[in-house]
């Protein structure tokens, strides 16, 4: 039997054997061919105190990973820079994340995601490199065709992007929130509490103005008179806060006689930067959607006008939208002239100043539905849509309105010392937005860097006023300034000021609002910090459906993830039943679509039944990894191991 000799060794003795023997060129030939090596790949996740659920998965991944012969690097690194190595520099094989829709979304939302237009852009435009044409046809297909067509055509993008997995979904979690109602009642368990619905349908109650949070005694929450949910519809005091120390819980310091909603997290992005289209620093936007208005927000099953006080289609490619009079923070009017500005900056930040565009990081699936604007006039702008549905049309609204006065400023490359850094980074991109300027229903009031950051009423917002306010002779809300609006969202927020202070971990955050010092949570909260919710009176745990699945991404322009067969190999080393019991302790459900948050979207063939997958089932051998059944899966797709059972990273 012929052993195998190392490459040293064969190199020591090549002169000797080739000068006897006469067959240098044979041993060159030989000596020159590379051996293979073992496959090296890397796992990128954050950290427990940031995300406990999604370093659980991770782990469970390397650790099968590991077991069928491949050298696994876990590299654990903080939510900015993992979403910078991800999807501004694309440079990963693996990772672990959330997808930052948390509710129920429309199947558009994997145009972004998936569609090969995006594959050359940095932020959450197909991060993971997918070039499929199927997948593109289908995506384009379901944004013109309505009724069953879209149904159908919906069903066969889900069954092809699943059998191709650019991104393995793992699970549905549920949003748990550990919150005290004694201040504020209304913490849905519908969705995702803390989200821009969540905390805007939230009312304040008797103890809200007062009592062991240190705010001041008041009649009511904001003052003036008592509207819908016992919130109010009087002004607010114009920011200015009283001199002396500010306390955990948000005290006087947080200034004004109304209530301060405290809340506590472990993600300390929202203290540093408040740029929208910033992919790295935002997660589910909950906080800038509550600085920045869109033209209509989705409500439910339904779209409701927001910044928009109507649109209508003019003609199968055209879209006129009627702004509400609303102002920015600043208080320069939002006119049609910002919408049309905001459109095209989403498109390319430098607006024309270089010779290719630099799109915006995020929301450019949705942005990309608009091929042209025109201001009419100051309140009206035409649209340029495609003859899409009127689901995706209305999707296309659903961008946050920038001021075209303060970005158009921020349209240049970015420098670092006063040197140009990249032509392909705007300003835009990388600025944290410090002092942002947005018309939304809270304004920016101050922040310490990693510690709190405060927010407080805006009290011009359209929601914050009433038909009497604008016209005295105005009898009912159907032509007011927030007509359309669902009346539960009128007068709101029911709080003054919203303070989000930075806690080190979930555990000590869940114990802050048991202690009275805060109101409710934001980050997600591992299991192990449910039990610490029952041991206060007041305090309780809300657990809502989330539409945020975690995933496995794969970056498919590096192999041998390039490879869909390798893809659903590795998919079929993630046992989701475990993880849902183990990682989530139940707190979760397990899919295989990403639309699963809507199971009435889902067709019969990816339907989760009996605990399997039903497209890439987990190697399962009695609860545990059938090992050699993965290693059977892997050389029938063309790799091969040594005699140690690594796995050759060459002759894939």
């Amino acid at each position: 039997m012929t052993r195998p000799i190392s490459r040293r060794a064969a190199l020591a003795g090549l002169g000797t054997a080739a000068a006897s023997a006469g067959c240098l060129g044979r041993a060159e030939n030989i000596a020159g061919r590379d051996p293979h090596s073992q496959l090296t790949l890397e796992i990128n996740a954050t950290p427990a105190d940031s995300d406990p659920n999604g370093i659980r998965i991770a782990r469970q991944l390397e650790e099968h990973l590991t077991a069928v012969g491949i050298d696994v690097r876990l590299n654990t690194v903080g939510q900015t820079d993992l979403w910078r190595k991800v999807l501004i520099n694309q440079n990963f094989d693996l990772y672990v994340g959330q997808f930052v829709e948390t509710e129920p979304f429309d199947p558009d939302a994997l145009y972004g995601l998936a569609h090969s237009r995006f594959v050359a852009e940095p932020g959450w435009q197909n991060p993971f490199g997918l070039t499929e044409i199927a997948v593109d046809d289908l995506l384009e297909r379901q944004r013109r065709v309505t009724g069953s067509a879209r149904t159908d055509a919906v069903d066969a993008l889900q069954e092809t992007v699943c059998d191709l997995q650019p991104f393995s979904v793992v699970a549905f979690p549920d949003a748990l929130t550990a919150v005290q109602e004694n201040r504020f009642a209304g913490w849905t368990e519908d969705r995702q509490p803390v989200s821009v619905s969540g905390l805007l349908e939230l009312d304040a109650t008797s103890d809200a103005g007062s009592g062991d949070d240190g705010s001041t005694d008041g009649d009511n929450a904001t003052g003036g008179d008592t509207t819908d949910g016992g919130t109010t519809d009087g002004d607010t005091t114009d920011g200015d806060t009283t001199d002396g120390d500010e306390t955990a819980a948000g005290a006087d310091a947080d200034g004004g006689a109304g209530a301060v909603l405290r809340l506590v997290t472990t993600d300390d992005r929202i203290t540093e930067n408040w740029n929208p289209i910033a992919a790295e620093y935002r997660k589910h936007g909950t906080f800038t959607g509550l600085l920045y208005d869109p033209l209509v927000r989705a409500d439910g099953e339904s779209t409701v006008p927001w910044l928009a006080a109507d649109w209508e289609r003019v003609d199968e490619t055209t879209v006129d939208v009627t702004l509400r009079d609303a102002q920015w923070h600043d208080g320069e009017p939002v006119t049609a002239g910002d919408v049309a500005f905001t459109y095209e900056f989403l498109r390319d930040t430098s607006m024309g100043s270089v010779e290719t565009a630099v799109p915006t990081p995020r929301f450019r699936g949705r942005s990309s539905i608009v091929e042209g604007e025109r201001v009419i006039d100051d309140a009206t702008v035409r649209l340029s849509v495609p003859d899409v549905n009127e689901t995706v049309a209305a999707r296309a609204l659903q961008v946050p309105i920038l001021p075209e006065h303060v970005w158009s400023e921020r349209t240049g490359a970015a420098t670092i010392a006063g040197f140009e850094f990249d032509f392909e980074t705007t300003e835009a991109i990388v600025s944290n937005n410090a002092d942002p300027v947005g018309s939304g229903p809270l304004r920016f009031v101050e922040a310490t860097a990693g510690e709190s950051v405060v927010f407080e009423r805006n009290p011009d917002h359209f929601l914050a006023r009433s038909a009497s306010e604008d016209d005295a002779d105005a009898s009912d809300e159907t032509t007011g300034p927030r007509a359309g609006i669902p009346d539960r969202y009128h007068g709101k927020p029911a709080f003054d000021r919203l303070r989000i202070e930075v806690l080190p971990s979930d555990i000590s955050a869940v114990e802050s609002v048991a202690e009275g010092l805060a109101d409710a949570t934001v980050s997600n909260l591992g299991p192990e910090s449910v039990p610490r919710i029952g041991r206060s009176a007041d305090t309780r745990l809300v657990s809502g459906r989330s539409a945020a699945f975690y995933h496995v991404g794969y970056n498919a322009r590096r192999g041998p993830l390039s490879n869909p067969r390798f893809r659903a190999v590795v998919a079929r080393l993630i046992d989701k039943p475990a993880i849902v019991d183990d990682a989530f302790e139940g707190y979760a459900q397990a899919a295989a679509s990403p639309l699963a948050a809507s199971p009435d979207a889902v067709p019969d063939s990816l339907a989760w039944i009996d605990g399997t997958d039903p497209v890439h089932p987990f190697f399962d051998d009695g609860g545990s990894l059938d090992v050699e059944a993965a290693r059977a899966a892997l050389r029938d797709v063309g790799y091969r191991f040594d005699d140690e059972g690594r796995l050759l990273s060459r002759g894939q």
